[in-house]
């Protein structure tokens, strides 16, 4: 569906998307003459439910200059993948393995994080709505000086669904949300959640707030106070039905334009 909720010919907020870059050899049937090239790549989940809620999506590659790029952007959304590096939180750092991120997107990649720690703090400074997603928070967390729990020990509530995308979660992961929080005014008191972390917020980065829990007590929503700015530890681009989270980065990015 294209165009969403947008009026034909209206300005729309362009929001900014993140993703990964990895060598093209990991494309399975592709000529192997190219597998030594890097290709970026983005979740078109994100694009297309940007796009229905009246946005206009743009992928981020690491090239583009993040303070560039608050010129024009109306909205940052940090998407999920890969553990931060510890060396930007003060974690473990035995636990890098010496493997190329352009070959395994699921080690380590600092490049990554530096990218999207400078944007965040570039769309921060310029008042640009941001969303973090799983990872996302995370690095959100990360930009403002928190530290991450490096991995969850087992316990009552399941956060490594085995469940593949699509879906809106088990029973057991229920979200509550604080009164007040820009998370309850989209969710309500509390919500169910699909879940793919390992890690979460430890202590949070200068400012930010934690404002959703599951009964565990695993911080699942930040926000920092008095700014359009909103971090969530699932997925909103698979929940099954729509996900008011990336409704509210458009809404947002709309008050810029």
């Amino acid at each position: 569906m294209s165009g969403g909720n947008a009026t034909p010919g209206a300005i729309r907020p362009m929001i900014g998307i993140t993703g990964r870059r990895v060598r093209l050899g990991l494309v399975d049937g592709l000529d192997k003459r190219y597998g030594h090239l890097l290709t970026d790549t983005f979740m078109s989940d994100f694009s297309d439910r940007i796009a229905r809620a009246g946005g206009i999506p743009v992928n981020l590659p690491y090239d583009a200059d993040p303070e560039a790029l608050c010129h024009w952007l109306a909205g940052v959304v940090i998407t999920g993948g890969q553990d931060v590096h510890p060396a930007y939180w003060g974690g473990d750092l035995s636990v890098v393995r010496d493997v190329d991120p352009r070959d395994n997107p699921m080690v380590h990649d600092p490049e990554r994080d530096e990218y999207e720690i400078a944007l965040v703090r570039a769309a921060l400074a310029r008042h640009i709505p941001v969303l973090g997603v799983c990872r996302g928070l995370q690095v959100l967390n990360v930009a403002l000086g928190g530290t991450l729990i490096a991995d969850l020990p087992p316990g009552s509530v399941g956060h490594q669904s085995s469940s593949p995308p699509l879906t809106d979660g088990a029973d057991d992961h229920k979200v509550t949300f604080e009164p007040g929080s820009i998370a309850e005014g989209l969710f309500g008191a509390g919500a169910v959640t699909n879940s793919w972390h390992h890690q979460a917020v430890d202590r949070c980065g200068t400012g930010l707030v934690v404002t959703g829990r599951t009964a565990d007590g695993v911080v699942e929503a930040v926000e920092l106070p008095g700014a359009a700015v909103l971090g969530v530890q699932w997925h909103p681009e698979w929940m099954e039905r729509d996900d008011p989270a990336l409704s509210w980065i458009v809404a947002e990015g709309n008050r810029r334009i």
